[in-house]
């Protein structure tokens, strides 16, 4: 068995010679806003046979992890916990250095710096699968590398998986300030697409600094106005009609629904997504929808990007772990300008 291969010695409470090993860590139990949140020290993570356990460094703040905090819409708390969060450590996306290996892990070892996606980074200590992480360009810092997974992943598969994108392309961004919009902005000129933003006033000058081709202020002006039709949109701020999208694309366009914070308690924005692939067979527009997922393949991709300088984070903000609620409202707040890190 190689040092790569070696599992987590993990002490076990109940006598001297196996003290519990505690941590720092933001808990939460139970659904609400920012102050649900709080610092709290917990049993330092065991790891599974495919799992790494990595020191956490830095950990990004993202829209998954504000509905899981919030328990909305109620149709994820199927998946995460009826009454509160299964795991009451919120968190998704990390970079850090492996400190223990699983068995079955051949990709990495002890010292490895990664990032990726893991259960409940917002603590010192986080279990990760090694099938969703990569190693963290030396390039750039562990701030910027904890800001990339899930955003990252989904611009991407919304672009090249849903999207179909080509060179040459007119595409669309809306929400191109936040999250996913300041990566998908930067990917579709990557792919050689003409690209332009939306977004608010104040923040127009990230989305021209991000690189698009044009900026589009949505409190002066009607991306569906008629005056530009788009083969691609990627609607990341959730609140345009459908027949909206429709109007600001080609006759044979594609728009992609990804994300959004409109509709009911229940299921969100959900809906929207449901009418537009049911709408889409009866249609010369293809209306699509998706959901990120982070794997290696993607991880080690963006990570190549990230090398030459293709792909740069835009970090409007670092707080350290015991200020998560804080990080957490201004991300609610919708002020953001790109990602927010918390470093721990």
């Amino acid at each position: 068995m190689t040092s790569g291969q070696q599992a987590q010695e993990t002490p076990r409470s109940g006598g001297p010679e196996a003290p519990e090993v505690l941590m720092r860590a933001i808990v939460q139990e139970a659904y609400g806003s920012a102050d649900v949140l709080h610092m709290a020290r917990i049993p330092k993570p065991t790891i599974a046979d495919d799992e790494v356990l990595v020191r956490v460094h830095a950990a990004g703040l993202d829209r998954g992890t504000w509905h899981v905090t919030t328990g909305l819409p109620y149709a994820l708390r199927l998946a995460y916990g009826i009454r509160a969060p299964k795991n009451p450590v919120p968190g998704l996306d990390l970079a850090g250095t492996v400190t223990a290996v699983g068995p079955a892990v051949s990709r990495f070892a002890a010292g490895d710096q990664v990032f990726g996606v893991g259960k409940g980074p917002f603590a010192e200590y986080a279990r990760a699968r090694e099938s969703q992480l990569a190693r963290k360009p030396a390039n750039i810092s562990f701030e910027q590398a904890s800001v990339v997974p899930v955003s990252a992943c989904t611009a991407l598969q919304a672009l090249r998986t849903a999207g179909q994108i080509t060179r040459g392309q007119k595409v669309l961004v809306l929400g191109a300030s936040g999250g996913v919009g300041s990566y998908a902005v930067q990917l579709a000129k990557a792919a050689g697409a003409v690209v332009t933003g939306v977004c608010s006033t104040a923040k127009m000058d990230l989305v021209r600094a991000l690189g698009a081709d044009h900026v589009i202020d949505y409190t002066r002006q009607d991306f569906a106005d008629g005056a530009e039709h788009y083969d691609l949109i990627l609607d990341i701020a959730g609140n345009p009609t459908l027949s909206r999208l429709r109007r600001a694309l080609t006759p044979t366009g594609t728009a992609v629904i990804t994300g959004g914070e409109e509709g009911g308690s229940w299921t969100g924005s959900m809906d929207r997504q449901l009418r537009a692939l049911a709408l889409s067979p009866f249609i010369r527009q293809r209306l699509t929808m998706v959901f990120g997922t982070e794997g290696s393949a993607d991880l080690e991709h963006l990570a190549g990007l990230l090398e030459v300088g293709t792909l740069v984070p835009a970090i409007d903000r670092t707080y350290p772990l015991e200020r998560v609620p804080d990080a957490m409202r201004f991300f609610d707040a919708g002020k953001a300008r790109g990602k927010i890190a918390i470093t721990i």
